[in-house]
């Protein structure tokens, strides 16, 4: 019989860390702006596509300033390749216009303000304020930690936002940033969707869905 979640999570905490010490975000990034631009990009798509589409993104719109001015057309070849390149074109450059207009040119640090970007939900307000500001409002829940928190029985939710108010009310706040990298790095590298590697994990006695 499993523990409840509120008794088993600690310790699934600390062996993820365990497990993964290298974990942390995997949209190439060297600034906010960047980060923001790949987290929108990355709707609907792969993270290593974006890191794909990135590097030739950066380095023709460095800026927000770049951004908003580019060519819409130009823009939208340049990130055709991850999927609904025509509305991300578009959050990519009024998000880079407001930036310029209303915050100096720089990624704001605030929930609110980033969340009247154009493109701009709450995962990526987290991510963003997360990863570059060290700031927890939330669980990021994406396809790896929305799955992976079911199958580990830490949630009844089926919606991200119910999912990640759950999280929220289970682990401290100082965990709230972590526990996304070390869902998302178990679920690539051990906990794969179609075929999970349950022997090899360090969470099987601890997983009411491993299969041992």
């Amino acid at each position: 019989m499993i523990a409840p979640a509120s008794e088993r999570i600690t310790e699934i905490t600390h062996r993820l860390r365990l497990a993964h010490p290298d974990a942390e975000c995997a949209l190439h990034h060297t600034n906010a702006f960047e980060l923001l631009c790949a987290t929108i990009l990355s709707a609907q798509c792969t993270d290593e596509r974006v890191n794909l589409v990135t590097p030739t993104l950066f380095a023709r719109y460095p800026t927000p300033e770049a951004m908003a001015a580019a060519d819409r057309a130009e823009l939208e070849d340049v990130i055709r390749s991850t999927g609904f390149f025509r509305n991300k074109a578009k959050a990519l450059q009024e998000s880079s216009a407001a930036i310029c207009e209303h915050f100096g040119g720089e990624v704001p640090r605030e929930m609110d303000d980033l969340l009247s970007l154009h493109g701009v939900a709450r995962k990526t307000a987290n991510v963003v304020r997360g990863v570059c500001f060290g700031l927890a409002d939330g669980v990021v829940v994406d396809t790896h930690v929305k799955r992976l928190s079911q199958k580990l029985g830490l949630v009844e939710g089926s919606t991200p936002e119910k999912i990640e108010k759950e999280l929220m009310a289970l682990l401290p706040q100082s965990a709230w940033i972590d526990i996304s990298h070390l869902l998302i790095f178990h679920g690539r590298r051990v906990c794969n969707a179609r075929k999970p590697l349950c022997g090899q994990c360090t969470l099987a006695d601890l997983c009411p869905s491993a299969e041992i």
